[in-house]
């Protein structure tokens, strides 16, 4: 059987541990903070010992070896083996709050240098620019306005589907929490008629039939679930055949719990006919 490598990367304070966590809950054999020069031997030494399914966690506390990476995953696929890479990622207010909920420091505050909350927005922005290149070949998470839960849930999900094929991943969220960071394609539904000014159905979500069939009932509603789907039909098998592994699609609404909800289930039930597909409901996941 081939070896299978998750190889997770991200932001310091992005959820890395708990992503790890729930790849040893699947079967993984995970390791934190590999030095990435020691990647190749160390691959070799676990597909012998501990099986075909090993998680690798690099941060960058291994600033120096992370440009050879690149090269390095280049040659385990070539060798057969499949890669997979995370990205998980946080907006800095997020991360600046989360260093301060927990204390900790960066890892890469320097102990005379920096201190405060301008020094710390400064350092995140350095590893942003160190941790460019990993970003940009990996499929990306972001994890600021989710639980721990959610995000073990979404990596869970992310290792089952099939390798070496396109993954869609629809994903629900609220305008007024913000965009996703991990967007491919992003589609501004508030300009919809929004169930929630209607008394019966403010309380429920978009996955209840009688929201459901009210927005069914809607013509703009209908016309705007066939402009995205036409749209993803012209470049999906481009995307495909560029060696995408996953596309990110996020439907955003006011409060992210009804017509965004509605039209994520809707267009999971239209590409799930050709595509791998993934639904996350970023505001109701969780609750």
């Amino acid at each position: 059987m081939a070896l299978e490598i998750v190889l997770l990367t991200g932001m310091s304070g992005s959820g890395k541990s708990v992503a790890l966590h729930a790849l040893e809950d699947t079967g993984y054999y995970c390791v934190d903070n590999l030095p990435p020069e020691l990647l190749s031997s160390f691959v070799a030494l676990e597909h012998k010992h501990h099986g075909n399914r090993v998680a690798i966690a690099m941060d960058v506390r291994s600033a120096t070896g992370l440009p050879q990476l690149p090269q390095q995953l280049a040659q385990l696929r070539s060798q057969g083996v499949t890669v997979q890479s995370l990205f998980l990622d946080a907006t800095t207010d997020t991360l600046v709050r989360r260093f301060s909920e927990t204390r900790r420091r960066h890892p890469l505050t320097k102990d005379d240098l920096l201190a405060g909350r301008r020094a710390l927005v400064q350092t995140i922005e350095l590893e942003r620019e160190l941790l460019a290149g990993l970003r940009e070949q990996a499929h990306v998470i972001d994890t600021s306005a989710i639980r721990a839960s959610q995000l073990q849930s979404y990596i869970k999900s992310l290792v089952a589907t099939p390798s070496g094929q396109l993954t869609l991943v629809f994903q629900s969220f609220a305008f007024k929490r913000g965009i996703p960071m991990d967007a491919d394609y992003v589609f501004d539904v508030r300009m919809l008629p929004n169930p929630h000014y209607e008394p019966s159905l403010r309380d429920l979500t978009g996955q209840d039939p009688p929201v459901a069939e009210f927005l069914r009932q809607q013509p703009d509603v209908l016309r705007m679930q066939q402009h995205i789907a036409q749209f993803l039909d012209q470049w999906l098998d481009l995307l495909a055949q560029n060696h995408r592994s996953y596309v990110t699609v996020a439907v955003g609404c006011t409060g992210g719990q009804h017509r965004s909800v509605y039209l994520v289930e809707r267009l999971c039930e239209t590409f799930g006919q050709r595509w791998t597909t993934l639904r996350r409901h970023r505001e109701l996941d969780g609750r």
